[in-house]
């Protein structure tokens, strides 16, 4: 799939992850969690690959190549599943989200358990995907103070440039790249001081094929401006631009669209995430992310952040990308990998709410997240 962010906030579309968003009380509006933006899969790379394209949650370039069609051939061997390892201490867990709330409501069911002690008890990212300049700061802030107060790291995800997902799902954003970039001023404005991991507009790179050249241009130079500002703002933010996935753009392909948006720079950016609400198993992702790097260049200290929150039994082989059976969680979440140049695994995408097949997108669906845990 081509698209990062399949199901993260909803916000009209959805998608699938925890949101902060404006509810009109002003700049000192307590942050709301809804679901994640809607990220649907993009086109697979046109080569043969050994990995499937897998949905993604962001916008994909046209819905005609959303989903690369099924082979006939045999379905690859799941990737050989590892025993999860402890979630990170250091990431921060967001105490608010869907699937908070269905436990809490749910005491009773036998599933709350599992889900509660494999899903909801683990650190995820926190989305803000709807453009409500009056209180973005003070939602962003509400978020980053709560963790440096418990000495934890969050992980935030800006997800409003305009022309977002293409006109997909998860449409919506910045009416133009001025009003977006007073709100990335904003939003830099609510990182504090303490360190932060912010994962810059999922899809944003990878999937700008439906943009012209121009309007191309002028979408990364405002990416790379916002790694600039963000960074500024606290030097202590961790800033990863969008390298889709290893089933999109070849990484000699995503390199040169990264090296646009700033990502080679270290004023602008700390290297690159993939994976986004997809399937891709994550010895594929760390193999294509590393290529993805070398062919980026800037300085060594550039790495990568894979969404793994998902991927524990890799892509499906039929390509489905909404909410497809057979799937489990990935590693946990972890600022520690011991992987070279791979910095984090992160659970971008919220695992249990529904791309928009078992529920409607964002929503969290309890027999798909129990699927997932067990």
């Amino acid at each position: 799939m081509v698209s990062v962010a399949s199901a993260v906030v909803a916000v009209g579309t959805a998608t699938g992850m925890m949101s902060a968003l404006d509810d009109g009380r002003g700049d000192e509006a307590r942050p709301e969690v809804t679901s994640s933006p809607l990220l649907e899969p993009g086109p697979a790379v046109p080569t043969a690959s050994p990995t499937k394209a897998s949905p993604s949650p962001s916008p994909s370039p046209s819905k005609s190549s959303a989903k690369p069609s099924p082979k006939p051939s045999k379905a690859p061997k799941p990737e050989v599943k590892k025993k999860t390892v402890e979630a990170s201490t250091n990431l921060y867990r967001y105490p608010d989200s869907n699937v908070l709330d269905w436990v809490a409501a749910n005491r009773n069911d036998p599933r709350a358990a599992l889900i509660e002690s494999r899903i909801a008890d683990r650190p995820q990212a926190v989305w803000f995907a709807e453009f409500a300049p009056g209180t973005i700061t003070s939602r962003v802030r509400a978020v980053t103070s709560a963790a440096a107060a418990k000495g934890s790291v969050p992980v935030v995800v800006p997800y409003a440039i305009p022309q977002r997902d293409c006109g997909g799902h998860s449409q919506g954003g910045a009416g133009n790249l001025d009003e977006y970039d007073a709100w990335i001023d904003k939003f830099a404005a609510g990182l504090g001081s303490g360190e932060v991991v912010v994962i810059l507009e999922p899809d944003a790179i990878a999937q700008s094929d439906c943009l012209s050249e121009g309007q191309r241009a002028d979408r990364f130079a405002s990416l790379a401006r916002a790694g600039r500002v963000l960074k500024a703002a606290n030097p202590n933010a961790r800033v990863y631009h969008d390298a889709g996935h290893s089933g999109w753009n070849s990484p000699a392909k995503q390199a040169s669209l990264l090296r646009q948006a700033g990502a080679a720079s270290a004023a602008s950016s700390d290297g690159i995430f993939s994976n986004v609400s997809n399937f891709n198993g994550t010895s594929g992702e760390i193999a294509y992310v590393r290529r993805t790097l070398d062919a980026l260049g800037g300085p060594a200290s550039l790495g990568a952040v894979i969404d793994t929150s998902r991927n524990g039994n890799g892509a499906p082989a039929d390509g489905e990308w909404c909410d497809p059976v057979g799937r489990k969680l990935g590693q946990a979440p972890t600022l520690s990998t011991g992987q070279a140049r791979i910095d984090g695994y992160l659970w971008i995408k919220l695992p249990g709410e529904s791309d928009g097949c078992l529920g409607a997108p964002g929503s969290f669906a309890p027999d798909y997240a129990y699927d997932l845990a067990r």
